[in-house]
C-alpha cells in the first residue's frame, strides 16, 4: 500500500471512530444545534447590551461549519478577536471569536461618539486598550453561552486575555486536532456589521441540549455595564513617548559625530519635553532629575481628558 493510500485509509478509519464514538455529526444535526444557539443569542443578547449601554444591536444566525477545531480558527481570517475558554461539564476547550469592527465601533461610542455620526469600522487588528475593552464583550458573550447550555454545577466559564487572530501561536506541530463546528452569527451595531463565532468540539456539541436562560433583573446592578467598561479602558496600559528638541546642527557636523560627543539641548532653561503616546501628544513637560532617575514634570495638557482617550483607542 502506497503512503497516499496509508493516509487515505488513516483518515477514513478516524472519521469512522468518529462518527461512530459521537465525535462528528452530520449537517443536518450540526445545523439544527447552530440554529438553536442563533435563536438564544438573537433574543437575549441584545437585550442584556440595550438594558446596560441603551445600545441597540442586531444579531442573526448565520451558518455551522464542520472542520478541524484549527482550521475553522485560521478559516476566520484577519480582523478577529479571540479568546480561548472552557466550561466545567461541558466542553474542556472552546473558542469565542468576535469581529474587530464591533469592538472598535462600541470604544467609539463608550467614549463619546454618537453611533448616528459613525461610519462603518474598517476591521484592523485591535489596539491594547481595544483588547481590553474587548474582555467585557467577551464576558457576555460567554455568560449567555454557559446559560444556554445549561452545564451542571452552574460553574462560571473561564476566558483565557483576548488576542488578536493573527497573534494565536501556531499549532504545536504533530499533535492531534479535533472534530468542531464554528457557529457565525452576524452583529450589527451602527454601520458596523461584525460577526461572533463559537468554535466547538463536535464531541461536546452533539450532546448539547440548547435551553433558553431565564431572563435577569439586570437594573439591580449595582455598578453598569457602561461604568465598568469605561473603567477597563482607564485601567489599560499606554506606553508613553518623550521627545526633546536638541540644537540644530549642519549635515556636515552630523556626519562627524562619535562616540562621546554631546549634542546640547535647544532649550537654555527649563527643557521642553513633548510627551506622546500612540503618536498622539498629550502633554507638554520640563525636563528634570529625581535621585538616580531622569523625570519630565507636566506642565499643560494639550487636549481635554475625552480627547486623550479617544485618541489612545486608537
Amino acid at each position: 500500500m502506497s503512503q497516499q493510500s496509508a493516509h487515505k485509509m488513516q483518515t477514513m478509519d478516524r472519521i469512522l471512530y468518529a462518527k461512530l464514538t459521537g465525535s462528528l455529526g452530520d449537517e443536518a444535526a450540526l445545523t439544527k444545534l447552530g440554529t438553536a444557539f442563533g435563536q438564544v443569542y438573537a433574543e437575549f443578547l441584545p437585550d442584556m447590551i440595550k438594558s446596560e449601554t441603551g445600545l441597540d444591536i442586531g444579531i442573526a444566525y448565520a451558518s455551522c461549519q464542520p472542520g478541524l477545531m484549527n482550521d475553522l480558527v485560521a478559516g476566520l481570517g484577519g480582523s478577529y478577536a479571540l479568546v480561548n475558554g472552557s466550561l466545567r461539564n461541558w466542553a474542556p476547550k472552546f473558542v469565542l471569536g468576535c469581529g474587530a469592527g464591533f469592538i472598535m465601533t462600541l470604544m467609539e461610542h463608550m467614549l463619546g461618539a454618537r453611533l448616528e455620526d459613525m461610519e462603518a469600522a474598517v476591521p484592523r487588528p485591535l489596539s491594547v486598550i481595544e483588547l481590553d475593552l474587548s474582555v467585557m464583550v467577551f464576558d457576555k458573550i460567554a455568560n449567555v453561552l454557559r446559560s444556554a447550555v445549561n452545564a451542571t454545577g452552574g460553574f462560571e466559564p473561564y476566558l483565557d486575555p483576548p488576542h488578536n487572530v493573527e497573534d494565536r501561536p501556531a499549532p504545536v506541530s504533530g499533535e492531534k486536532d479535533e472534530f468542531a463546528a464554528a457557529i457565525t452569527m452576524t452583529v450589527s451595531l451602527g454601520k458596523s456589521l461584525s460577526q461572533v463565532v463559537i468554535i466547538v468540539p463536535q464531541r461536546e456539541l452533539l450532546r448539547t441540549v440548547v435551553s433558553a436562560p431565564r431572563p435577569k433583573n439586570t437594573t439591580a446592578a449595582s455598578e453598569t455595564w457602561s461604568e465598568q467598561l469605561g473603567e477597563q479602558v482607564r485601567r489599560s496600559q499606554v506606553t508613553l513617548d518623550a521627545r526633546i528638541r536638541l540644537q540644530s546642527l549642519t549635515l556636515d557636523t552630523i556626519s562627524r559625530l562619535a562616540v562621546g560627543d554631546v549634542i546640547p539641548f535647544m532649550d537654555a532653561g527649563d527643557v521642553r519635553v513633548e510627551v506622546s503616546a500612540n503618536s498622539k501628544d498629550l502633554y507638554i513637560c520640563e525636563f528634570g532629575r529625581s535621585g538616580e532617575n531622569y523625570t519630565v514634570r507636566v506642565k499643560d495638557n494639550v487636549n481635554s481628558d475625552d480627547e486623550l482617550l479617544r485618541h489612545l483607542m486608537n
